[in-house]
Formats: structure tokens, sequence, C-alpha cells
């Protein structure tokens, strides 16, 4: 008897923190805060290394916030913004704009901390934790089934300032 095939499936979810924004005052509202010149320097590094690396069918979501859309332009793509990755939102929200791990392809998130860093620990350690993402950095995972089991595996994490 032949055997079956076995389906494989696998998503990317790249996480992106916004590049290092101006701080927010009672003048300037948190969603408003802009990138810092340095924040500039950091989101195109980060894009740079991204459009070398990102597979050529990518769907990119982003809060709507000032600082995460800039960080987004950085990458010269088309985005689409929503407000459940927006600031406090929860890593649930986030994963379900995402359609992780559903869809199929690839999602980059361009988002905030201690949203970013609790789906990084939900996703390896299976419970959400208060880890950091540092500015502009790239959490890049990937989830795939291999012979019915499925797996979350970390390609790569990087920051800009390595680049």
């Amino acid at each position: 008897m032949p055997r079956a095939e076995k389906m494989e499936k696998s998503m990317d979810l790249i996480l992106w923190r916004h590049a290092e924004a101006e701080e927010a005052t009672a003048k300037l509202p948190d969603a408003r805060r802009r990138l810092t010149s340095r924040g500039e320097k950091q989101a195109r590094q980060m894009a740079h290394w991204l459009q070398q690396h990102l597979p050529k069918k990518l769907r990119v979501v982003v809060s709507p916030s000032e600082r995460t859309q800039m960080t987004a332009h950085a990458l010269g793509m088309p985005f689409q913004v929503e407000p459940k990755v927006g600031i406090g939102a929860d890593a649930a929200d986030l994963l379900a704009a995402a359609e992780w791990p559903d869809t199929g392809g690839a999602v980059l998130v361009v988002g905030h901390q201690p949203t970013l860093g609790r789906v990084a620990a939900l996703l390896l350690g299976g419970e959400e934790a208060d880890w950091t993402v540092k500015k502009g950095a790239v959490w890049w995972f990937t989830n795939r089934t291999r012979e019915g089991e499925t797996q979350t595996v970390l390609r790569g994490v990087i920051s800009p300032d390595l680049l």
C-alpha cells in the first residue's frame, strides 16, 4: 500500500518593535510620538536587512501609532494599519490580527512593548511573560507541521545595533 503523503504547512511571524521614538509629554500623546533621528537610522538599517531576507509573499500589519508607521515606511512596502496590534494590545489580539498560525505564508507585525515580548514568551514558553524586545529589533518565528506535529521555531533575533 502506498505511503500517504505528509502535508507540511508553515507560517512565518516576524515581530518588529518600532525604532527609538521621542518621549511622551503632556503636549505629545503616546500615539503621536515620532522616531528620533537615531530611530530613523535604526529603522533604515533593519529595513535594509529585512529587504534582503523577507519572503516575496508577505503581509505587513502595523500599529496605528506614528512611530510604528514611520518604522514600517522604512521598508518601502504597503502595509495594513491594525488597531489590534496597537498600544496596549494583548498577545491574543496580535496573534489574531496576524492570523497566526492558520493562514500560512508570512506576516510582519510592527508593534510595541510589552505586547511583542509577551507574544515571544507565549510562542516559545507556552505562556505570556514580560520579555524584553529591544527597540528596532526583529524576532522571527516559524510555525510548521512536520509528520503531524506542530512546532514553533525561533529562526532569529536581531537588533539594529548588530547590523
